[in-house]
């Protein structure tokens, strides 16, 4: 399973958090993660195995759409910042846009992507 992980700058450090706390889950082999350029080295520093994209501002968030799109990217945790203006906004939007036509689930935030995840824990371990 594939996980995209993307936070704005003003997010990082929940994001960061919120990694560390699902850190065994996401050390799983059938795990793997994916980011964005800054959100990636943040992940790399507490130990995970990334495939880094370009920056948000630099395209990786159409990266990601693009895998999304590709059926490759099976989930997307982008923790955006909702009380800050995007110069990329319409990337952003893009990436949702695409979840949304292609059935992806996209959290937006701790909460949400704190379910997602207990649910394909769940899911992984009764195979």
């Amino acid at each position: 399973m594939e996980i995209a992980i993307i936070a704005h700058d003003g997010m990082k450090a929940d994001m960061v958090q919120f990694l560390n706390k699902n850190l065994a889950f996401l050390k799983r082999p059938e795990i793997k993660l994916i980011a964005t350029g800054t959100t990636g080295s943040k992940a790399e520093k507490i130990g995970l195995e990334v495939t880094k994209m370009l920056s948000g501002p630099r395209g990786g968030d159409a990266q990601i759409a693009s895998r999304v799109a590709e059926k490759k990217t099976d989930m997307v945790i982008f923790f955006k910042d909702p009380m800050s203006s995007h110069p990329h906004e319409p990337d952003i939007n893009m990436l949702i846009r695409i979840c949304d036509v292609h059935d992806v689930p996209l959290a937006t935030n701790d909460a949400t992507a704190q379910l997602l995840f207990e649910a394909i824990q769940v899911r992984l371990d009764k195979k």
